[in-house]
């Protein structure tokens, strides 16, 4: 089973349940591995089983990188906050230097996870697009 990271900063913690509610349907077909809050989050709020690993500071995001080196995932969403300090910014800046060296999707904005998913779901599939995605109005 494909493996993708969920990460978000406490500023985005609200964006990443509401893309991950959006998603729903097609994040239920991978295992999810997010840091412990935002997995605590997207369990609580959006019902998906996620494995938690330590909180960014902690570690979390380390672990993540360890998991990219290992090719053990396939996609990464981490929406940063580009607004606020983050005390382990090194931690952060070493898992987006991970994901392009070892060639992993990398999404820090909603738009660019919503990319990740299209790209995901078609690389994996041999139905049509529109049959995989939800329709907006």
């Amino acid at each position: 089973m494909k493996t993708i990271a969920l990460i978000a900063h406490d500023g985005k913690k609200a964006d990443m349940v509401a893309w991950a509610t959006y998603n729903r349907t097609m994040l239920a077909h991978y295992h999810l591995v997010a840091t412990e809050s935002t997995a605590r989050l997207l369990q609580q709020k959006v019902g998906l089983t996620v494995e938690a690993v330590q909180p960014g500071p902690m570690g979390g995001d380390a672990q993540i990188g360890a998991r990219v080196v290992e090719g053990h995932i396939d996609g990464v969403v981490f929406l940063v906050d580009p607004l606020d300090k983050h005390p382990h910014d090194p931690d952060i800046l070493a898992l987006l230097r991970l994901c392009n060296v070892h060639n992993v999707p990398l999404a820090t904005n909603v738009a660019t996870a919503d990319s990740i998913m299209v790209w995901l779901i078609t690389r994996e599939s041999d139905q049509p697009l529109e049959t995989l995605l939800p329709l907006t109005a």
